[in-house]
């Protein structure tokens, strides 16, 4: 068991240059699979999902050079042998990412039945299924695998979603550069990290049209560039460390070079009365003396975030803002339109001393502004919400203990040193 120990109830102060997106870096690595030219991809994290990658492309035959401290991946996939297999690594979502440049590349992939990730519900793998089969694929049970074998080249399909999902699109756009003609995907999610793995495939020579909307149409394609690439900053990060300059009273500048993409979240600030100030590349929060819960225009509905596909607020985001709730003055309802498992945790807040209440499975309401007091707490396997209690942690005066704490460090390599040198002092007991 990892835990946090957190002596909070310092200001945060400072600047922070934050990491790249592991939603971005994971389906760029997973498409670099169907191109035998170089790549280099820089401001790559060192996180434990690019670590088993890492692993995978080696046990395959890549030509892999990880330079953690100047954060770059050289690839090279020209050196898999036609006669080499594929058994993706399970312990990762992000596998199944992997199986239309396998498919491409050696005709066959497998996977353990059993995908694991983050503890936020049921996260079905049909969708995956009708792509690939769309684009020509056989998938059946093998024992404990999913055997995905290449029937043919497939034409282009077109395909309309039941849910605008995220890894869904990714994997549609990736299997659609492998077929013949031109491929369309309808109710296409679009939030930025799909679109920077599409701004990724065009600079290897793709042709795709719609990036960012939610109709997106693909080209086939075989002649793929080689690619030298620099992975943006992570907006989920500048959201969290803008979250905790206000949750602590601080004043902390996180370096953005995509503002345009926070319009909603800048105005989810404001609704606990924390101003977000755009300039010259950087994004600075100041906290006011006080967190206070803006009320609305018609005064007799309580105040709402509503998580959803984007553009709404991304629910990975939430329980960011989940921790402003219980801080800030007054009463917000939080509803998480995505996963029915992603609000339990707020049991823990109570150990904290919060007052919340669970109305179902996906809302949530806060009633903040009560005093705080240190507990130890214990989160469940899903990455921001074991930052939403460092978070809390922090604000409060005393020394908190968070256990299982360890699932940040699949999405922030540098997260403990960052806030650490922005004032809070923080720990980890391995």
């Amino acid at each position: 068991m990892t835990a946090l120990r957190v002596r909070g109830g310092q200001k945060l102060i400072g600047k922070i240059d934050p990491s790249a997106n592991k939603n971005a870096v994971l389906p760029v690595l997973c498409a670099t699979l169907l191109s035998d030219a170089p790549i280099m991809l820089r401001n790559v994290p060192e996180i434990t999902d690019v670590t088993r990658i890492h692993a995978f492309f080696s046990e395959l035959g890549s030509t892999v050079e990880w330079d953690k401290d100047a954060k770059t991946f050289r690839i090279d996939h020209s050196t898999i042998s036609s006669s080499a297999k594929a058994k993706l690594p399970q312990a990762m979502r992000a596998s199944i990412m992997m199986i239309p440049g396998l498919l491409a590349r050696l005709g066959e992939a497998r996977l353990e039945h059993e995908v694991k990730g983050c503890t936020l519900g049921a996260r079905e793998i049909d969708p995956h299924v009708q792509v690939f089969k769309a684009f020509g694929a056989e998938v059946s049970y093998e024992g404990k695998d999913i055997v995905f074998r290449n029937s043919h080249k497939a034409d282009g399909t077109r395909m309309w979603l039941e849910y605008a999902s995220v890894t869904t699109t990714e994997n549609f756009i990736i299997s659609a550069l492998t077929a013949k003609g031109t491929s369309q995907i309808v109710n296409a999610a679009c939030e930025p990290h799909v679109q920077e793995m599409c701004t990724f495939l065009e600079l290897m020579g793709c042709t795709i049209r719609g990036k960012g909307t939610s109709m997106v149409s693909v080209d086939g394609c075989s002649d793929f560039k080689p690619v030298d690439y620099t992975f943006v900053e992570d907006f989920h990060e500048i959201t969290t460390f803008l979250a905790l300059a206000a949750v602590t009273g601080g004043d902390v500048s996180v370096r953005n070079t995509r503002p345009e993409d926070f319009m909603l979240i800048d105005r989810t600030f404001e609704k606990f009365g924390a101003h977000v100030e755009h300039k010259d590349g950087w994004s600075r929060l100041k906290a006011p003396e006080e967190l206070v819960v803006q009320q609305n225009f018609t005064s007799h509905l309580t105040v709402k975030v509503e998580a959803a596909p984007w553009p709404y607020i991304p629910a990975d985001l939430l329980p960011i803002f989940i921790a402003l709730g219980v801080k800030a003055r007054g009463q917000v309802m939080f509803w998480n339109k995505v996963y029915e498992g992603g609000l339990t945790w707020h049991t823990e807040l109570s150990l904290f001393g919060a007052h919340t209440l669970l109305c179902d499975p996906h809302r949530l309401i806060t009633f903040g502004g009560d005093k705080l007091v240190p507990a130890t707490v214990t989160s469940p396997y899903i990455i921001r919400v074991a930052i939403a209690l460092l978070m809390v942690a922090a604000s409060i005066d005393g020394e908190s203990t968070i256990l299982d704490a360890d699932p940040m460090r699949r999405a922030h390599p540098n997260f403990v040193p960052n806030i650490d040198s922005l004032g809070v002092d923080v720990q980890w007991d391995d």
